[in-house]
């Protein structure tokens, strides 16, 4: 199970979204794979883009809780000085892919940043 945790700038088109997650997938060895999901944080909930991409996709846009994210914010691999004064979590993206990856969830590298988008993927040997 590969979820993919996205965060963006407003306004952020799905196709940038898209285009940003591809090189993710490519940076961590998983060229060509697809993400059964998509999460990001309660912040970015209403995000056309985001919507559009999960659409696109046929995946789910998993929306996680400011409380799951802290939970798993220890287990992130980034520190990020924007995401920190903004969310008070290390990595929104991260946190978001480990939250809704579940409990056996990892990332499987630090988020992969572009064109005002990041992105984190985690796998998960089963469904959250």
């Amino acid at each position: 199970m590969i979820t993919a945790g996205i965060g963006c700038r407003k306004g952020t088109t799905a196709e940038t979204v898209l285009a940003v997650l591809k090189e993710a997938l490519e940076a961590c060895g998983r060229a060509g794979e697809r993400p059964q999901r998509l999460a990001t944080g309660a912040l970015k909930a209403d995000e056309a883009g985001l919507l559009e991409a999960a659409e696109r996709l046929g995946v789910s846009l998993t929306i996680i809780s400011d409380p799951e994210m802290e939970d798993v914010s220890p287990r992130t691999l980034t520190l990020s000085t924007h995401s920190m004064a903004h969310v008070g979590i290390p990595s929104f993206c991260e946190a978001a892919a480990l939250a809704a990856a579940g409990k056996s969830g990892r990332l499987v590298g630090p988020r992969h940043v572009a064109q005002g988008v990041t992105c984190a993927i985690a796998i998960a040997e089963e469904a959250a």
